[in-house]
């Protein structure tokens, strides 16, 4: 996205579910990350109360719950939960194009109805722990990269923001469905980092310079010595 800061690109994964740490974290990293994320484990352990507290530090909150599910449920699902008022969404494009446009349409929705800035909705296209052995496994007849980019031009005619991706498909999804298509980018691993669970991995530099929008960064932040350090070092890696 044209304009940001390179420290607003990172969104901080905030992999705990001890509140008063991702407290902590959010208001520590403050002006230096562009958001945090709060996931499935953390939501599952402190639910709308502790996305609350988190909120209270007055970051950008991704929400990456990834809801899958007909498309009456996953619509009920995000009026239920505008009242958080979360900067980005996750939804699962594998639940089909009826499935992402009633959560395009319930977001722009809900938003309304709670006086709020509608959220990004973005669809996660293949998890960036698979790689082409895991999809052939499971049935699928592509490999990753033809599987992702169809998955993000189905995303994008359904009326969603853009994508989650690995940054190996960072170019392929721009050419295919424009720079307006946002692209929240896991699999970042700053120079020197550990690849962790993760297979498909790319620098900040290399993404960011690819087109990705925003990028999705935990263990080398969180797990730093001195983690505002950590943050602006990789802010200033995405500035080359």
């Amino acid at each position: 996205m044209a304009g940001l800061k390179p420290s607003e690109r990172i969104l901080c994964a905030l992999d705990t579910i001890d509140v008063r740490e991702a407290c902590s974290l959010a208001s520590t990293l403050g002006p230096h990350v562009g958001g945090v994320k709060l996931g499935l484990e953390f939501f599952g352990a402190n639910g709308p109360q502790g996305f609350q507290e988190v909120s209270k530090s007055h970051q950008n909150i991704f929400l990456d719950l990834k809801l899958h599910d007909i498309p009456n449920t996953v619509a009920k699902a995000i009026h239920s939960l505008m009242p958080l008022r979360p900067k980005i969404m996750t939804i699962h494009t594998a639940g089909g194009p009826a499935m992402m446009k009633a959560a395009a349409e319930a977001a722009a929705e809900a938003a309304q109805t709670v006086g709020c800035d509608r959220p990004i909705i973005v669809g996660v296209t293949i998890l960036t722990s698979l790689d082409n052995e895991d999809l052939a496994a499971v049935g699928y007849q592509t490999n990753v990269a033809m599987q992702v980019v169809k998955l993000a031009k189905l995303a994008k005619d359904s009326g969603l923001d853009g994508v989650v991706c690995s940054p190996h498909e960072i170019k392929l999804i721009k050419e295919a469905c424009g720079a307006d298509f946002k692209l929240v980018v896991p699999g970042i691993r700053p120079a020197g980092s550990a690849k962790g669970d993760q297979k498909r991995v790319m620098t900040p530099n290399e993404a960011v310079s690819l087109g990705a929008d925003y990028l999705v960064i935990g263990r080398p932040i969180t797990k730093a010595e001195n983690q505002t350090a950590a943050a602006q070092a990789i802010a200033e890696e995405i500035n080359g």
